[in-house]
């Protein structure tokens, strides 16, 4: 089998942002070299270790498995999850590891953890290991906080008196006190995370794994977990850190892999990284462009041609829409000849087909005056706030006295990443698809300052301050 070239990247935190000399006589921290991972679809017992019974069911079972699945080779039941990952990560480098769901990033971080081993290939690790992969990992449910921060502890191979030294920062940190003598499977799923992260942040490792641990939190804590890290990266910690969040990783990682199906697209510095992998999902979907063979109905005397999505400079790839940015639409527009009184209309729409927003001609009072000839029109929704995650459909819509000219359901499809002012948002799963800021006045909180009034000048709980 041929077997991928290892990928070096070295990174000095104090050489001013720049590469290290391939050269260089340290030993890294992290050596993957050619890791694969081979799963069985839809077979179960074929691990390394099976009972008597399964191996005796198994054998008995087989000839009707054959007779049923006729010539399915055992080759369609495989998945590999990795194939052939080779790179090396330096002692105080901080490397992101991005890709779409189902790229290999949380099987590729449990070989590294060795919670599993690989099919092919082997791991190498200098140091203490601490990682976080998922809520509740390495925690014990019937033990209380205060329990499971000594246990934790000792499993990094810390003494009780270097944990009892550290305790007061990892509870402080944590901001789970009040339920210290608490079992932690009372937890919610925040104060599991956030205990977490204070445990493996503060006993001092000198590898951390973090598997999208900030998605639990508000903004401030996200700020307390990224700082924390920066202060572990220039103590010498390597960090791997996987998140879909695209404006944090840059913050923290120096470098960026990029996995695409279970092997490495690429690997580089962060920002041109990051950049890539953003333009790749733009492109991957219904990005605009000629809409001459679009699906359509209405008569024609003008018609839809070309749509654009124009993204503000500073984001980080064409056809993404950054949610907190403005989206603005180009099209164009072909008149065979004059026609008066036009409206045109751009819908947002949710992907499931939900009108979020709708911008009309009409409603905004612009008259529209369409001459023989093409002719180009630009429309801005300001700060449209969508979940990461999902993505904006564009309906595009014109008529003229009750007439449709042209109708385009599905002009482009628009996919929605973080963006900068999202971070109180993107982590309240009940919140639906729009993301806004609420607030609420109720007879506990009407004298307090929880409630924020749109009328400044008015009492908190007057009729006036409430929102319309």
């Amino acid at each position: 089998m041929p077997q991928t070239p290892l990928i070096i990247l070295s990174y000095n935190p104090s050489a001013n942002g720049s590469i290290r000399p391939s050269g260089s006589t340290m030993k890294p921290a992290i050596v993957a070299e050619n890791i694969s991972k081979k799963f069985r679809i839809g077979v179960q017992g074929q691990g390394e270790y099976r009972t008597l019974r399964e191996t005796i069911v198994d054998a008995v079972t087989a000839p009707i498995r054959r007779l049923r699945n006729g010539a399915q080779s055992i080759q369609q039941s495989e998945f590999w999850a990795l194939k052939d990952v080779s790179f090396v990560v330096q002692p105080g480098e901080a490397l992101g590891i991005i890709g779409r769901n189902g790229a290999g990033k949380s099987t590729l971080l449990k070989i590294l953890s060795h919670i599993t081993e690989p099919s092919q290939g082997r791991v190498r690790l200098r140091g203490r290991l601490a990682s976080l992969l998922e809520v509740g990992t390495g925690f014990h449910p019937e033990l209380t906080g205060r329990e499971n921060i000594y246990l934790n502890g000792s499993l990094l191979g810390m003494s009780r008196r270097e944990i009892t030294a550290k305790f007061d920062e990892i509870v402080a940190f944590s901001e789970v006190e009040r339920f210290l003598d608490t079992p932690v499977k009372r937890f919610s799923s925040g104060m599991y995370v956030r205990l977490a992260f204070a445990i493996a942040a503060h006993l001092e490792p000198e590898i951390l794994i973090v598997d999208e641990v900030l998605a639990v939190g508000d903004a401030s804590y996200q700020r307390r977990c990224v700082n924390r890290m920066h202060h572990l990266v220039r103590s010498g910690c390597t960090i791997l850190f996987v998140s879909h969040n695209m404006d944090l990783v840059p913050r923290l990682c120096q470098s960026a892999l990029l996995l695409d199906h279970g092997r490495v697209r690429t690997m580089g510095e962060a920002a041109p990284v990051i950049e890539s992998y953003l333009s790749e999902i733009g492109s991957s979907h219904r990005s605009g462009g000629d809409l001459t063979r679009a699906l359509r109905h209405g008569d024609g005397r003008a018609r839809f041609q070309r749509v654009e999505f124009l993204h503000p400079e500073r984001a980080k790839g064409a056809g993404v829409h950054r949610s907190g940015d403005d989206v603005a639409i180009r099209f164009d527009i072909v008149a065979d000849h004059v026609i008066d009184h036009v409206t045109i209309a751009v819908n947002l729409r949710s992907t499931s087909g939900t009108k979020i927003h709708s911008a009309s001609t009409h409603e905004q009072n612009v008259p529209v005056r369409l001459q023989p000839g093409e002719h180009t029109f630009e429309v801005r929704f300001h700060r449209v706030r969508f979940r990461p995650g999902n993505a904006i459909d564009v309906e595009l819509w014109m008529e003229t006295s009750g007439t449709v000219l042209d109708h385009i359901v599905d002009a482009m499809r628009v996919p929605v990443v973080d963006g900068d002012d999202t971070a109180d948002f993107v982590n309240r799963t009940d919140q639906g698809i729009v993301l806004t800021e609420v607030a609420w006045r109720t007879p506990q909180n009407c004298e307090s300052s929880q409630f924020a009034p749109v009328n400044t000048d008015a009492s908190p709980c007057s009729p006036a301050s409430l929102p319309p």
